[in-house]
């Protein structure tokens, strides 16, 4: 590991600054699950790391406010997980947070963290596009609030402007019934990124989001509001349909070393159409 500063803000607009002032060559420490092994193995070269653990404003705090359940940008993937409200309504997010890395991973990953460093595969960012969630970033120019379908870019890369920090996940509590899953598929249990990931929800009126990553450059939605695969009785060709039309932006690398392109292709409408299976069985029981 080579030389680099270190700081240590105590409020916002100093860890703002602090970004403006060293721009790109400047990296955010808050969990560290990803950076401390890039700082390791040198693919990480910061001339400063800027630690915002004792910033007030970032809590590490799951809490409801006007209809939104908001998570903090400290908010680690064990208590995600293991928060009864995520349970209840966003199951999905749950499910990803709890298969994120090992346990020791969990207790120090943050979900900010986890879209920040805009990973394809990324557990929790298809249920994040599949709940409609919103990114909050406070920067050089205020506060501003960012859909996770925009946040995305390509890997490694967001819609963050210089200076901006991310404070906060907000997810909109479902105004009715709503059925969801979380799957991926990997090469072994812990410590393995996904070689697909994938989520789907269904609510009341047959509309099917599906999100999914690790097959192509970021994850992407697609919403089916046909009501097909909502449908029980639709047939296999009917919904076999719509999977290709959903999985039509699938775009695997034939350089990974997970698996090839026409395996997650494969697992990506098996796994398609578990979650979906396993909505329907969640939705009708409420």
């Amino acid at each position: 590991m080579y030389a680099f500063a270190y700081e240590r803000p105590e409020t916002l607009a100093e860890a703002v600054a602090l970004l403006q002032a060293h721009g790109p060559s400047a990296r955010l420490l808050a969990g560290g699950t990803d950076l401390i092994i890039r700082l390791r193995d040198g693919s990480a070269r910061p001339s400063v790391v800027i630690d915002v653990k004792r910033i007030a404003e970032l809590d590490a705090a799951i809490r409801e406010d006007r209809g939104r359940l908001v998570i903090g940008a400290r908010t680690v993937m064990t208590d995600i997980a293991a928060d009864p409200r995520v349970q209840r309504h966003f199951l999905a997010l749950a499910e990803a947070a709890s298969v994120v890395g090992s346990v020791q991973i969990r207790n120090r990953a943050t979900l900010a963290g986890n879209i920040c460093n805009a990973s394809p595969a990324a557990d929790t960012a298809p249920s994040l596009l599949v709940y409609d969630a919103t990114v909050v970033a406070a920067g050089p120019d205020g506060v501003r609030r960012i859909a996770a379908d925009d946040f995305f870019v390509r890997s490694g890369v967001t819609t963050l402007a210089p200076g901006e920090i991310v404070t906060a996940i907000e997810l909109p509590l479902p105004a009715g019934p709503l059925g969801a899953s979380h799957q991926r598929r990997t090469r072994r249990r812990g410590h393995d990124l996904a070689s697909v990931t994938l989520a789907a929800s269904i609510d009341a009126a047959g509309t099917t989001r599906l999100a999914y990553g690790s097959v192509g450059p970021r994850p992407l939605l697609y919403v089916d509001d046909s009501g097909v695969l909502a449908d029980p009785a639709a047939s296999a060709a009917a919904r076999a349909e719509v999977f290709e039309r959903a999985f039509a932006g699938a775009s695997p690398s034939a350089r990974s070393m997970r698996a090839s392109p026409e395996y997650r292709l494969a697992m990506l409408r098996v796994l398609g159409g578990r979650a979906v299976r396993t909505a329907i069985d969640r939705l009708a029981r409420g």
